[in-house]
């Protein structure tokens, strides 16, 4: 039987796992969207493929990168700490 520490430690632990895991993509998306908003005020062009393509493009890029710390975190957070959770070991 789990606890209610037990339970919500897993949920503060999967909180964090879910921070760690948004944090790349949220920071480029914020970084990319600073520079094309000066680039946008600094020239005069509004357009708007302007922001959302360069935006998009870099986020597939970084996920593309950090997929495999991604997986990897999740596959230990399941396998450390879910699963033996459930199964009551």
């Amino acid at each position: 039987m789990m606890t209610e520490a037990q339970l919500f430690d897993a949920l503060r632990q999967a909180l964090w796992i879910a921070v760690a895991i948004s944090a790349p993509l949220l920071a480029v998306a914020l970084v990319m969207g600073v520079v094309i908003g000066l680039f946008q005020a600094l020239t005069s062009v509004q357009e708007m493929t302007l922001t959302f393509v360069p935006k998009v493009g870099a986020m597939i890029l970084v996920f593309w990168v950090s997929m495999t710390f991604m997986s990897r975190l999740l596959v230990s957070f399941f396998t450390d700490g879910l699963v033996p959770m459930i199964a009551g070991s």
